[in-house]
């Protein structure tokens, strides 16, 4: 059975005209219609037959139909309840695609997805982001890798280095788990209706081992939280908001041989996990 290109702007309208869909503010919708885009996170996906892809928010299919294409076992879960009949329809043929309705911040991900191993593909919501990619990977889940579209701002804080001013507890946090990487740019006109933001597609190869070695991630994760927390703030007062006396922060800085004058986002992942292990000792 050969399907309709759905990444074209004429088959995606016919879709939401045959099908009376109109797009939700809410739910951050705009539907991707540059096939070539498509191509090219598949493409970054590098994905091998048979091989398991988890995507988030499949919309009417548009990425669904190229994971499906390229011979992925697909599973995609999507929130909108309109949605799942639609897909039955515009993916009608493709055996290797699996829907799920529901919530990806609530779902058993391991259950859903049943596998040892898979990716994660998505063109996420914007406004929903950061919870999104934070949850997949602070779950531990035995995932390789994600390829996301992300708005451009976001993606440029998740790579960014420290003293930059897009450095933040996001880039710390996405950098402990992964390698990550822009790849792709996007422009407004790739999508309908076309949003108010650039956005970018961005590769996060999973470390088999986090980037830093901590005693504690929990109290690493507090750490990174309280030094960006006010970013004016020197480490000798931001450290004391995860309430701890003024003995503690300087033993811990002192422990870690870091200058309790410097700010948070002068510092490196290395950095974070020095102070936060000598809190832990």
């Amino acid at each position: 059975m050969i399907q309709p290109i759905i990444a074209k702007r004429e088959v995606t309208r016919h879709i939401l005209k045959t099908f009376d869909i109109h797009m939700s503010r809410k739910l951050g919708q705009n539907f991707l219609i540059d096939e070539g885009i498509v191509q090219g996170i598949v493409a970054a996906a590098d994905i091998q037959e048979g091989e398991t892809v988890l995507e988030v928010g499949p919309g009417i299919g548009t990425l669904t139909q190229g994971l499906a294409e390229a011979k992925a076992n697909v599973v995609a879960v999507e929130l909108d309840s309109r949605l799942p009949d639609v897909l039955a329809k515009t993916l009608e043929g493709y055996e290797n695609v699996r829907i799920v309705h529901g919530d990806i911040l609530k779902v058993n991900i391991r259950e859903i997805v049943k596998s040892e191993s898979f990716k994660v593909v998505a063109n996420l919501p914007y406004y929903i982001t950061t919870p999104i990619i934070m949850a997949l990977l602070e779950q531990h889940l035995p995932v390789k890798k994600l390829v996301t579209m992300v708005q451009k701002e976001v993606a440029e804080r998740m790579v960014a280095k420290p003293g930059t001013k897009d450095y933040g507890a996001l880039s710390v946090a996405v950098q402990y788990y992964t390698e990550p990487k822009i790849i792709l740019d996007v422009p407004p006109k790739s999508f309908i209706p076309s949003p108010a933001v650039d956005s970018v597609v961005i590769c996060c190869d999973v470390r088999e081992k986090p980037a830093v070695d901590v005693v504690n991630e929990k109290m690493f994760f507090r750490t990174v939280k309280a030094g960006f927390s006010q970013r004016r703030k020197t480490l000798n007062n931001a450290l004391k908001t995860m309430g701890l006396g003024v003995e503690v922060v300087k033993n811990a800085l002192e422990v870690s041989g870091i200058d309790g004058n410097r700010r948070g986002e002068t510092l490196s992942l290395e950095e974070f996990a020095a102070i936060a292990n000598a809190i832990k000792g």
